[in-house]
């Protein structure tokens, strides 16, 4: 028993999943209306499906995605590349854990964490 896949309601699928493949480093597995599949490449680990829906997006997500980093600056510089934006500008800390809080091309906010800050 475990999580098989997280699914996150977007407006465009086909749009995020070349965001979403480079933040994770995943792939796209399927494209079936109103789904992208998006698994990792070892073939180990939970799914990432990006879900179509009719109504917008209008307030803070319930769940969120963390995306794992060594360098939580270097990694969130990357994924602003790849259109993310940060939602703080100073990374927030809890224990050892760094994270900094961003946001999709869409909107839908995730963490880009780890145990050191840069």
């Amino acid at each position: 028993m475990g999580i098989h896949s997280v699914v996150l309601d977007c407006a465009n699928p086909q749009r995020l999943a070349s965001f979403w493949c480079e933040a994770l480093g995943y792939r796209q597995a399927a494209d079936a209306d109103p789904f992208v599949v998006l698994v990792p490449p070892s073939g180990t680990g939970p799914h990432f499906l990006l879900q179509a829906v009719p109504e917008p997006k209008f307030s803070k997500n319930r769940m969120h995605v963390d995306v794992e980093a060594d360098d939580i600056e270097l990694e969130a510089k990357r994924l602003e590349g790849l259109g993310a934006r940060r939602l703080i500008e100073e990374p927030r800390r809890l224990g050892s854990v760094w994270w900094i809080v961003m946001a999709d091309p869409e909107g839908n906010e995730f963490c880009v964490s780890g145990e050191t800050r840069s």
